[in-house]
């Protein structure tokens, strides 16, 4: 299993740091929730930000915009040295050409699902996706509960897009930890966000090691 600390749970007086600190720990991606306060009630930081901090290390930065216009951003996030850009399949973007403009950077590109979207919902774009991202809590806030009752759109992605010859990620997002990491696991996720439970844990490197070890 790969892990990709949320910065959301990071100090962000020390984001630099706290970057350098992950890496060190063993951290696979580093994963950077984009939020605008308006697709979801609560605003996180955004492209400046994330140019600022792309420096403190050469992990790939995998960045999540819970934004209602991915679209209209897109180029800033590219530019500010993202690896990977996830946006939500809810949003009010044209999503053919939201994707596009990522690819056409050289930039991977996944679409997320909230807990209510049904995993058919990313069927028609998998052909031109390399990654999923299934919430397993709803977008927003970091610390909330797992929701174990997503794990079964892992499968129906998967067997989808085997249908079509697709090779593809499944990431998950939302209060993974210990107590949770062996369900992900077990569903056949392939990267699993966590926050709380690696930058709060009193030996970081430990608790990242532990989860990979699914």
């Amino acid at each position: 299993m790969k892990i990709a600390p949320s910065l959301l749970s990071c100090d962000f007086s020390k984001m630099g740091e706290e970057i350098v600190r992950m890496d060190k720990a063993g951290a696979d991606w580093m994963h950077l929730d984009v939020m605008d306060g308006h697709f979801v009630p609560n605003i996180t930081f955004g492209a400046p930000v994330i140019k600022a901090v792309r420096k403190y290390t050469d992990k790939p930065f995998d960045v999540h915009l819970m934004i209602s216009n991915p679209l209209d951003y897109a180029d800033d996030f590219i530019n500010a040295g993202a690896d990977i850009i996830t946006f939500h399949i809810e949003c009010n973007s044209d999503i053919d050409k939201t994707i596009e403009k990522i690819k056409s950077a050289n930039v991977k590109v996944g679409l997320v699902i909230k807990p209510n979207t049904p995993a058919s919902a990313v069927f028609p774009y998998l052909e031109k996706l390399d990654l999923v991202l299934i919430m397993t809590v709803e977008p927003g806030f970091g610390g909330q509960s797992f929701m174990a009752d997503m794990l079964p759109k892992v499968k129906e992605i998967k067997d989808e897009a085997k249908k079509i010859g697709k090779d593809i990620i499944i990431e998950a997002d939302g209060g993974i930890g210990e107590s949770t990491i062996a369900q992900a696991a077990e569903a056949g996720i392939d990267i699993c966000v966590a926050g709380t439970a690696v930058f709060k844990a009193e030996d970081a490197e430990k608790a990242i090691s532990m989860l990979q070890a699914y």
